[in-house]
């Protein structure tokens, strides 16, 4: 049997408010649906919406929840319904954020700025997300919601765009993953990326972007220079006397090089490690500044370190960087697997191939060939 229609009976029992009128007034809505595209005309589809529409906040969560879910998928809903769905509790607002083709950029952009960031989140499932609904996106500031945007394959992203999360990629490691796996990412802005990402990601970089091994590793020792030179170059000058003095006091061992680098002597540091290996300062800050931590491993191996030193000097040298994050106990525990499974005599001969400017990242790759399937 056809529903009726009666716009006053269902305001009547709305304003009545009891648990039966409720109840009543929750079967009826629903109802309205049941069928409705033999059922109903269009006539008395457009009634029913506009009955919707005054009766909406009057129906259980329930009840709103259905209706969301009906109507998220159907274009002929009127907009200013799909509207004011999407701004109710987020149970409710959840169908029709994620698949609602009635909601416009606008109406996505309003409830990005006015909502909290589980709408936000909703909206990065969508299909298709426009650059100007991402733009609003970024424009929170919300890891999370920008990390799942990047994930959202569908979701277009504008140059400006990217040029942005590159850049907060060197301060968010979560952004650099998704990032990469975008295939329209720019080539520029991918090489501009292996200065600071891990090794994976590096090789990932290498396999998917016209860089050739000359240009890798310039892009290792840019990464080296870059950002540190300027602040440590006078300091390390100044520690090359220091060094002589300490040497000829038997002071260069690997226990002085921890106790500089925990009271934060980055410049005396980096002068005791460079003595140690007898490796270039550009070599020593390329390990050093290197995120992945496998230069380091192969150094402190050669020159014999304990696990537990190694593990103090990849802890700290983390925080040499400006604006990196301490290291993960799950980035330890892959280091420190690996510090266990080099052979010292093969880190002694990359040692040697660095001194005579060899392939930085060809050295790693062949003394540790596992290391792109655990880092």
């Amino acid at each position: 049997m056809k529903p009726t229609l009666d716009a006053g009976r269902l305001l009547d029992l709305a304003r009545e408010k009891t648990a039966e009128s409720k109840t009543e007034l929750a079967a009826i809505v629903d109802s309205l649906f049941e069928d409705q595209g033999t059922v109903l005309s269009d006539r008395e589809k457009s009634l029913m919406f506009n009955i919707i529409h005054q009766l909406v906040r009057e129906v259980e969560v329930s009840v709103r929840k259905k209706l969301s879910e009906k109507f998220a998928t159907d274009d002929d809903v009127p907009r200013a319904l799909v509207k004011e769905l999407a701004s109710d509790e987020l149970e409710v607002a959840y169908p029709i954020l994620t698949k609602s083709k009635v909601l416009r950029d606008e109406d996505l952009i309003e409830i990005i700025r006015l909502r909290t960031e589980e709408f936000h989140l909703a909206i990065t499932l969508r299909d298709g997300i426009s650059e100007v609904v991402s733009d609003a996106l970024i424009e929170t500031q919300n890891e999370g919601v920008i990390t799942q945007l990047l994930e959202n394959e569908s979701a277009q992203i504008s140059h400006a765009a990217f040029e942005y999360l590159v850049d907060q990629s060197k301060r968010v490691d979560t952004f650099q993953e998704p990032l990469l796996r975008r295939t329209e990412l720019p080539q520029e802005l991918a090489k501009k990326m292996f200065m600071w990402v891990s090794a994976a990601l590096r090789l990932h970089i290498i396999e998917h972007y016209d860089i050739d091994t000359a240009s890798v590793d310039r892009l290792l020792e840019q990464a080296a220079r870059e950002g540190y030179e300027s602040t440590l170059m006078e300091k390390i000058d100044l520690s090359s006397e220091l060094i002589k003095s300490l040497r000829e006091r038997g002071m260069i061992t690997p226990e002085m090089l921890v106790k500089t680098l925990l009271d934060g002597e980055i410049p005396l540091f980096l002068a005791i490690f460079s003595d140690l290996t007898q490796l270039s300062d550009v070599v020593i800050r390329r390990i050093v500044f290197d995120k992945a931590g496998e230069g380091i491993a192969i150094a402190c191996k050669a020159i014999d370190f304990s696990e537990y030193d190694f593990v103090s000097i990849y802890r700290k040298s983390r925080r040499v960087a400006p604006g990196r994050a301490d290291a993960t106990r799950a980035e330890v525990n892959i280091l420190l697997d690996i510090y266990r499974t080099i052979d010292r005599a093969e880190a002694l001969k990359v040692l040697d191939l660095w001194r005579r400017d060899k392939d930085y990242l060809a050295a790693i790759r062949d003394l540790v060939p596992e290391r792109n399937s655990l880092l």
